[in-house]
C-alpha cells in the first residue's frame, strides 16, 4: 500500500474540517512508514513521562535528608533510568527499520538508510495571532479566523506528508509561509506566547521554544528526511529509478547543508552541526553507491580496462563509507547514532573494497597482453591503480609476465575473500542487520564467488610466498555532490495579505493606532502630496490645510479612503478615490510610524524617461487672509486634477515596492542534551 492511497469518501483537495485533507498529505494511509511514525510518537510521549518522573525524583533527592526517603528515591531513579534505556533502544530500533522504506519489488540491491520524520506537538495560533493583530496592527483579529484556520490545517498536514513530490511541495509551502509569519508576528522585542515543541529523532528528547527558527529548522529536517525516504523507495533495478535515487539523496544532503549553515545554534541534538555533518556524509555515500550501481547496471564488460575502472569505482564507494564510519564513531555522535547505521557503514566499506579487489584480480587473471591490445593504455591504467607497485615491479613487467600477473591477481582474490568474511562477521553482530536477508544473500554470494575464483587459480605445487595485495586508489568519473533543491523556497500567497505589504506592515515596525482624517478640497486642492506605492505616504503637507488641522502629518501612510482599504493600492488608485471626493470631503484613515522604527526606503519609478508626479497641493491666496496666513512662504502648485509631468528635480512621486524578507533568523541560545544523567541536567527543556 502506498502513501497516496485515499480512504473511501476522501478527495485530493483541501480542507480537513470537511473530511478531506490537503494534497500531499494522507493521515489515514495505513503504510509501514506511517505505523513507524505512530510508534515514534508514542515512544516520544513515554520518554517525556519518564523524564518528568526522573526530574521530580532528583528534585526530591536534593530536598530530603531522610535516609529512608533517599533510599526509596534512589530505587525509583534506577527504575526510571532503566525504562529510559529501554525506550531509547526501542527508538533506535525504529531508526533501524529500513526494510519498510525500500522498494517492494527490489530484491537484488543492498538496502539504503532513510531518515525518520521529526515528530511535533499541535500548535494553536488562534489566540496569540488575534491578540497580536489587535494590539500591533489595530485590526479585529476575528476577521482573520479563516486565515488562521488555513495555517493550522497546513501545519497539521505537514505532520503526515506523502512520500512523493506532492509531500515535498507541501513542506516547502509551509516553510515559505513560516518566513512570512516570522516577519508578520514574531517581533524581536516581544514574545508571542506560542511554543513550538519538536522531538529529537534519535533520542526522543523534546525541545520547546518560542523561537520560530526551531519550527523552520525542523521543517527543513523533515524535508530532507522525506527526500531520503523517496530515494530509498526508488527501483534501483532501472536506470530511471537510480537517477531518481541519486537526485533524492543529493537534494536531501543539500537541504541538510543549508540547515547547518543557516541555523547554527539549533537546540535539538539531531540538528547540531556535528550530527548534520555526519548525516550529509551518509547521504552522499548512499548517492555515490547509487552512482556505482548506475555504472554497473548495463553489465560490467570482461575487459582489462573496464575491470580496472570498475575496481576504482567500487573502491571509491568503500572509502566513502569508511569516512562515514569514522565520523560515526567520534564522540559525541557515537552515543546517539544507531548501532545499525555504524555497522551497516562497516559492512559496505568491506563489501565494496572486496569488489574492487575482485575486479582487479579478474583483470589480471583472465586477460593477457596481446599484440591487439593497446600496451601504453593498459600500462597507464595499471600505473594509476596503485600508489606503489607491488615489490617494485613496473606496470609493464606485470603486464608481460604471466607468473607475476597470477601472483598479484591471487593476492587480490585473497584480500577480497577476507573483506567479505569481515563483512559477514560484522553483519552477524547486529540483530537488526541480521533481519535483512537480502544483505546477507548478497554478501554470501560475493564471498562464494571470490572463493570459487581463488580455487580455480590455486595449484597444489605452489610454494611461492603469499603476496599482500596493495591498496587500490579510489577514483570515480561521477562524484556525488550537494544539490540544493529549488523547492525550499516556493512562492506562496500570504495568508495575512489583508494586513498590508509586508515591507511596511511587519512585526518589526511600530505603528500608532489608525486615525480618521476628514479631507475636504478647497478649490480642488487638498493641501498635500503623496508618494510611494502600496501603501501611499503623505510627503508634503500644507500646515494650514483642513487635513493638517484635523491631525494629518507628513510621513503618514493612508490605509483607507472612505470604505475602501488602500493598503495595497498604488498612487494612481488612491488619487482616483480622492478625486471622486465631493465638496463635503471624504474620511481617510492613516497610521504613523512610531519612533525607533526605520523609515521605509523608497524607490523611484519612471515613465518614458521622466518621473511622473501627482500634485495634490494648489494653494489659492485670498486677499482677506490673516497676517499669519500672508506671512507663509508657499509655492503655487498645480491642482491635483491637472495630472502631468514635472521637472525631474522637482519630482515628489516615488514608489515603495513591497518585498518579503526571508533572510531574518534569530540566534538560538538554548542547547538540548540527549538524556541528562546528572542532577543538574534533569530539566525537561
Amino acid at each position: 500500500m502506498t502513501d497516496t492511497i485515499l480512504p473511501n469518501g476522501c478527495k485530493e483537495n483541501p480542507v480537513v474540517e470537511n473530511g478531506y485533507f490537503k494534497k500531499g498529505c494522507n493521515p489515514f494511509a495505513q503504510t509501514g512508514r506511517s505505523k513507524l511514525q505512530k510508534q515514534r510518537a508514542e515512544l516520544n510521549q513515554q520518554i517525556i513521562k519518564q523524564m518528568r518522573m526522573r526530574a521530580g525524583a532528583e528534585n526530591l533527592l536534593r530536598a530530603t535528608s531522610n535516609n529512608k526517603v533517599r533510599e526509596m528515591v534512589l530505587l525509583e531513579l534506577s527504575y526510571v533510568n532503566s525504562n529510559l534505556q529501554l525506550l531509547t533502544e526501542q527508538l533506535e530500533g525504529l531508526n533501524s527499520s529500513v526494510e519498510v522504506y525500500q522498494n517492494p519489488q527490489e530484491m537484488a540491491n543492498i538496502p539504503l538508510i532513510p531518515l525518520g520524520l521529526k515528530e511535533t506537538k499541535d500548535v494553536d495560533f488562534s489566540v496569540p495571532f488575534k491578540d497580536f493583530i489587535l494590539e500591533h496592527y489595530s485590526e479585529d483579529g476575528s476577521n482573520f479566523e479563516d486565515e488562521i484556520a488555513d495555517l493550522m490545517d497546513l501545519r497539521q498536514a505537514c505532520r503526515t506528508p506523502s512520500r512523493s513530490e506532492a509531500g515535498i511541495e507541501l513542506l516547502s509551502s509551509y516553510f515559505s509561509h513560516l518566513s512570512l509569519l516570522e516577519n508578520r508576528f514574531f517581533s524581536p522585542t516581544r514574545q508571542t506566547g506560542i511554543f513550538f515543541t519538536w522531538y529529537d529523532s534519535f533520542t526522543g528528547v523534546p525541545v520547546c521554544q518560542q523561537n520560530i527558527s526551531l519550527e523552520k529548522a525542523s521543517v527543513l529536517f523533515n524535508m530532507a528526511a522525506l527526500y531520503t525516504q523517496s530515494g530509498t523507495r526508488c527501483n534501483r533495478q532501472t536506470r530511471a529509478g537510480l537517477e531518481d535515487a541519486i537526485t533524492a539523496f543529493q537534494k536531501a544532503a543539500g537541504v541538510l547543508n543549508h540547515l547547518k549553515e543557516t541555523f547554527t545554534h539549533t537546540p535539538s541534538y539531531d540538528m547540531s552541526p556535528a550530527m548534520l555533518s555526519m548525516l550529509i556524509k551518509m547521504l552522499l555515500a548512499q548517492s555515490q553507491e547509487c552512482l556505482f550501481e548506475r555504472t554497473a547496471l548495463p553489465g560490467i564488460r570482461n575487459e582489462f580496462l573496464s575491470l580496472l575502472k570498475m575496481a576504482q569505482e567500487a573502491t571509491k564507494v568503500g572509502d566513502t563509507y569508511d569516512h562515514l564510519h569514522q565520523s560515526m564513531i567520534q564522540a559525541p555522535i557515537k552515543d546517539n547514532v544507531p548501532f545499525f547505521w555504524s555497522t551497516m557503514a562497516q559492512v559496505k566499506t568491506n563489501h565494496y573494497r572486496a569488489l574492487g579487489h575482485y575486479f582487479v584480480a579478474t583483470a589480471l587473471l583472465d586477460h593477457e597482453l596481446s599484440h591487439r591490445d593497446d600496451e601504453d593504455e593498459q600500462e597507464k591504467a595499471l600505473s594509476q591503480l596503485y600508489d606503489a607497485m607491488p615489490e617494485g615491479y613496473s606496470p609493464l613487467d606485470i603486464l608481460k609476465k604471466k607468473e607475476e600477473r597470477q601472483r598479484i591477481g591471487k593476492a587480490h582474490l585473497r584480500k577480497a575473500t577476507l573483506n567479505h568474511e569481515e563483512a559477514l562477521r560484522i553483519h552477524g553482530l547486529c540483530r537488526h542487520l541480521r533481519k535483512l536477508d537480502v544483505l546477507r544473500d548478497i554478501l554470501q554470494a560475493s564471498h562464494k564467488r571470490s572463493l570459487g575464483k581463488l580455487a580455480e587459480n590455486e595449484t597444489e605445487d605452489e610454494f611461492i610466498d603469499y603476496l599482500e595485495a596493495p591498496d587500490i586508489i579510489s577514483k570515480t568519473d561521477h562524484k556525488a555532490e550537494l544539490e540544493m533543491p529549488v523547492s525550499t523556497k516556493v512562492k506562496v500567497k500570504d495568508f495575512f495579505h489583508k494586513l498590508g505589504p509586508l515591507s511596511v506592515f511587519s512585526a518589526k515596525q511600530r505603528w500608532t493606532a489608525p486615525r480618521t482624517i476628514r479631507v475636504r478640497p478647497e478649490d480642488l486642492d487638498l493641501g498635500f502630496t503623496l508618494k510611494g506605492d502600496a501603501p501611499v505616504q503623505v510627503q508634503s503637507l500644507d500646515p494650514l490645510c483642513p487635513a493638517a488641522l484635523d491631525g494629518l502629518k507628513e510621513g503618514d501612510y493612508i490605509v483607507a479612503v472612505g470604505d475602501a482599504d488602500c493598503k495595497w493600492m498604488g498612487l494612481s488608485e488612491v488619487m482616483r478615490l480622492l478625486k471622486d471626493a465631493e465638496e463635503e470631503g471624504v474620511d481617510i484613515r492613516v497610521v504613523s510610524m512610531m519612533d525607533g522604527s526605520l523609515p521605509l526606503p523608497t524607490k523611484s519609478a519612471t515613465y518614458c524617461g521622466l518621473p511622473k508626479t501627482y500634485s495634490m497641493i494648489c494653494l489659492d491666496f485670498d486677499e482677506n487672509d490673516t497676517k499669519g496666513t500672508k506671512s507663509r512662504k508657499v509655492s503655487k502648485k498645480l491642482s491635483f486634477l491637472n495630472w502631468g509631468l514635472k521637472n525631474k528635480h522637482k519630482s515628489a512621486s516615488t514608489l515603495s515596492l513591497p518585498t518579503a524578507d526571508y533572510s531574518g533568523t534569530l540566534p538560538w541560545n538554548k542547547q538540548c542534551a540527549t538524556f541528562p544523567h546528572s542532577a543538574n541536567d534533569s530539566a525537561l527543556y
